[in-house]
């Protein structure tokens, strides 16, 4: 029995749950599977690389609303798709309830995306030392009324909204069981959880439980869990314990695109099995590279892009020293396909060694939060000055 399994009282874990399509409000998606957004990784090219891989719902890298309101070129790009990428999928990071409300008008009206995410859950010191990300669902009246905006915007379009976000600042400032109810009064179309605080970042176990409790509690909308979702088993596991509606994905698919395609055989009841040898890794990178170039019109720009991605696609994989780090300084197409053609293409998949925790744990940590943030419910004039300056980045952490 797992840990979730014992926090989950009464739960029955005997039979595998049953599995259906993900339905946000006139979106349905067949295999409940949602690709959290990370900066700096699930650009357009990381998205088709998955897309090609498996099916769900694949979200862009947060953007904040100020910079969408301000045209900045780099927010545009990032709620850009691809002409054939459907649903089109956006996540928006606001503190500010009019800004919000402007920034998903824009993307609504001009047609940029089928979905709207709202991202709660950000842990990133520069995001919640202004109240912003996993703080902000702390100040409730604040909360509500950028849920509010983001609605009223998005409505006229039929465009569903949802929210990410975290279970509370720490232990002892939980927000998400009254955050989920608050949202699904206030027309949000689906709610997903984080099974972790802020202040415990990335560090031990997500808490399944609190997904279970959630579930429990916002029943008219769907609720999806994130958190330590490593394998596809990882995932049906969440579901059966927890009763979730789906499962959200983030760092478990970090160097394995191939990881959805597992997700839809299991969930969609196959035998089949996605387990690569270093040959179909060295094709998969090879081929992130191409869409990398692509993306950025850049072969240098795209190649220096998916440096960082190397150690992931070879994680437990027989590649040795030297050759890592000459996959790491790649500099070409060209270099990057003599370089992967120099490996051992005929290693099979490594089993467990190649699965697991991927980037970096880290420890909880105290969070950085506006001082006296924790003091009051209600938002301060001068905790409001400091909202506006939590949407001067143009993407999240």
């Amino acid at each position: 029995m797992t840990i979730a399994q014992e926090l989950i009282e009464g739960r029955t874990t005997s039979d595998s749950p049953e599995i259906a399509p993900l339905t946000i409000g006139n979106i349905t998606v067949p295999v409940p599977v949602v690709l959290a957004p990370m900066a700096g990784i699930t650009n357009a090219a990381f998205r088709r690389l998955c897309r090609e891989n498996g099916g769900g719902l694949y979200v862009a890298e947060m953007v904040t609303s100020r910079a969408l309101v301000e045209r900045n070129p780099q927010a545009i790009q990032i709620v850009t798709f691809d002409d054939d990428e459907r649903p089109r999928s956006a996540q928006v990071y606001g503190v500010d309830p009019a800004t919000v409300g402007a920034a998903v008008k824009i993307i609504a009206s001009e047609g940029r995306a089928d979905h709207i995410d709202l991202n709660f859950g950000c842990p990133v010191p520069k995001v919640t030392r202004r109240g912003g990300g996993a703080a902000l669902p702390w100040k409730r009246e604040l909360f509500t009324r950028i849920l509010d905006a983001a609605i009223e915007a998005a409505s006229p379009y039929d465009i569903p909204v949802t929210i990410k976000m975290r279970k509370g600042i720490d232990a002892d400032h939980e927000t998400y069981l009254e955050a989920g109810i608050i949202a699904q009064e206030a027309g949000i179309a689906a709610v997903a959880l984080h099974g972790r605080t802020a202040a415990e970042y990335y560090s031990g176990r997500a808490d399944w439980s609190a997904i279970a409790k959630l579930k429990a509690e916002v029943t008219r909308i769907p609720v999806l869990g994130n958190g330590d979702i490593w394998s596809a088993e990882d995932a049906v596991e969440m579901m059966r314990v927890t009763g979730c509606d789906g499962v959200v994905v983030g760092r478990g698919c970090q160097g394995r695109p191939w990881l959805f395609a597992d997700l839809e055989a299991v969930m969609t009841g196959s035998q089949r099995r996605v387990r690569p040898g270093l040959r179909e890794v060295a094709d998969t990178i090879f081929r992130h590279g191409e869409l990398m170039t692509h993306f950025y019109a850049d072969e240098d720009k795209g190649c220096r892009d998916l440096r960082k991605h190397m150690a992931w696609y070879l994680k437990g994989y027989p590649v040795g020293g030297d050759a890592r780090r000459g996959l790491a300084m790649i500099s070409s197409l060209k270099d990057l396909r003599e370089k992967l053609d120099g490996l051992d293409l005929d290693a099979p998949y490594p089993g467990v060694a190649a699965e697991g925790q991927r980037g970096r744990q880290g420890t909880p940590k105290q969070p950085h939060l506006p001082h006296g943030w924790l003091d009051s419910r209600e938002l301060s004039d001068e905790h409001r000055a400091r909202l506006e300056e939590a949407e001067l980045d143009v993407s999240g952490g």
